[in-house]
């Protein structure tokens, strides 16, 4: 088996990206707490509590069993196991997807090349280190989720029930670990309505029917005893704001970027939506794949079975704008990794489109003195071009520390260490109580913890205190002026996380009243 096959170029981007995704969660570092809901959720699993842990978790269980099998293997007890469990099961999942990436790249393109480029450009997005560095569900999302692409990309290229099955499996799959699961069958469903508009894109009729049917009928036999154990397509607050089964969050509450201007119309709020989408987007395809995207799509052969595809990924595209406006609108925020599943089929365009340009662009070997014909990119040029794009992104911002979990150890070790924390801290950054096994608030009970005597330890990030946002102005309400007692490290790195420790050792009740008691909802 030559170098050049496809075996080998899945198994070498594998090893690649095992390498790339562990390197990264040794030199950058951990921004957010939602990850460690899942690993909580495995702990509940492991422990016998599947009720807690499964059917009534406010997550999808899927990344959780993942965290808890993955522990059961690498075994381990306290915090330590726990969070290296979670970060392994991140990143095997993301290597996993390495498989249906290529597979689909392939199918929607039928180029090996742009197939191992568009998964160089996948693996080295920012995006998705922070998905394994901070034990995203996305991680175990995303292989689910692509296997179903590419399933639904064979049926719609050849017309074969045969592909449908599978499609709906993994589907459900992807929606038991996140609920924009659905977003598959929902576009395949709204494709197919769409598909007899157009001759180029019709399909026989009696198996027209035949699909239709199964999407509606799998998906139900398959998810809905599990959503009606839930009692609706999921318990996070965030979807149930987004289909309108509960109310906009308050114009106060901590996940909101920013208050919304008073007197702000629901025209205005959609507008700035939009645009918050579109800087989402942006963000998730980074800037310099933008153009070589808009190349890839019009460069793209025109036949009956790409037609279909196209109309479905940009279904797919359009669906998961609105709900990331339908986000914004309602929960007060749009980040960079919600675009992720609309940005991965806009990598593949622009890996196309820079695919086109190098076999495209040739110099004359006559002007170079090289005798007759025309010289074209040769590897040394696709690796330095490559670079360009690959390798700049995944670098910036990195540091040299060995551990993206080093400042919430430190400060672990030091909340665990003092007899006088238990019961008595804030933890805004979630991590640092966890590794110190005590007890006290999180994040999501910073108003009801202000509020309470006995919080007298204040723990953050440098990044809550500078913060613009209304976690930013509830850190800095809560500060109050005080220096903090201790920071971890004493002295970071350029880009690296500091985590800083308060005593609110003064009655908090003033402190307190400045805080609305709107509540603290999970994303």
């Amino acid at each position: 088996m030559s170098l050049s096959s496809p075996g080998i170029r899945v198994c070498m981007l594998m090893a690649g990206t095992s390498a790339l995704l562990f390197w990264t969660t040794h030199h950058a570092e951990v921004s957010f707490a939602d990850g460690l809901r899942y690993l909580r959720e495995a702990q509940q699993i492991t422990e016998g509590d599947y009720s807690g842990g499964v059917l009534r978790a406010i997550d999808h269980p899927m990344h959780a069993l993942s965290i808890a099998a993955t522990h059961a293997v690498l075994g381990g007890s306290g915090p330590y196991a726990w969070q290296t469990a979670a970060q392994v099961a991140a990143v095997f999942a993301l290597v996993l997807a390495v498989i249906p990436l290529y597979l689909l790249a392939r199918e929607t393109f039928e180029d090996e090349t742009t197939a191992w480029v568009a998964c160089l450009l996948v693996v080295a997005n920012p995006v998705l280190g922070d998905v394994a560095i901070n034990v995203l569900s996305e991680s175990t999302f995303l292989l689910f989720w692509l296997w179903g692409l590419w399933a639904s990309a064979r049926f719609l290229r050849e017309g074969r029930l045969t592909w449908l099955p599978a499609a709906i499996a993994f589907g459900v799959l992807a929606y038991l670990t996140r609920p924009e699961g659905l977003l598959l069958h929902a576009s395949l469903v709204g494709t197919l309505l769409l598909l007899p508009l157009h001759r180029v894109t019709r399909i026989y009729w009696p198996r027209w029917w035949a699909a239709v049917l199964l999407l509606i009928v799998g998906p139900a036999l398959l998810a809905g005893p599990y959503i009606a154990i839930k009692g609706g397509i999921g318990t996070k607050p965030a979807i149930a704001r987004v289909i309108g089964t509960l109310p906009k969050s308050p114009p106060s509450a901590l996940e909101r970027e920013s208050p919304p201007p008073a007197g702000q119309t629901p025209v205005q709020a959609y507008a700035s939506a939009t645009l918050k989408m579109l800087k989402a987007f942006r963000g998730a395809v980074t800037l310099p794949l933008i153009p070589l995207a808009m190349i890839g799509l019009m460069v793209a052969r025109p036949r009956a079975g790409r037609a279909r595809l196209g109309l479905f990924f940009g279904v797919l595209i359009g669906v998961s704008a609105l709900g990331l406006v339908r986000l914004h609108v309602t929960g007060g925020y749009c980040t960079v990794r919600h675009a992720l599943i609309p940005a991965i089929l806009l990598i593949f365009a622009a890996a196309h489109g820079l695919t086109w340009l190098l076999k495209t662009a040739s110099i004359d070997a006559k002007r170079l003195h090289l005798g007759e014909g025309r010289l074209q990119a040769g590897p040394v040029v696709w690796l330095a071009v490559l670079a360009l794009f690959v390798a700049r992104p995944f670098f910036e911002g990195k540091t040299s520390y060995a551990s993206s979990f080093a400042p919430y150890r430190m400060a672990g070790s030091w909340i665990a260490e003092r007899s006088d924390t238990d019961g008595h801290v804030l933890d805004m950054t979630d991590w640092s109580l966890f590794f110190s096994q005590k007890q006290g608030k999180g994040f999501e009970a910073v108003t009801e913890a202000a509020a309470l005597r006995e919080t007298r330890w204040l723990v953050l990030r440098e990044a809550h205190v500078k913060g613009h946002n209304r976690a930013g102005e509830v850190a800095r309400q809560l500060v109050a002026g005080r220096d903090p007692m201790a920071r971890f490290p004493e002295h970071p790195e350029a880009g690296q996380i500091q985590v800083l420790i308060y005593d609110l050792s003064r009655p908090i009740e003033a402190v307190a009243r400045e805080i609305p008691n709107d509540g603290v909802r999970l994303r």
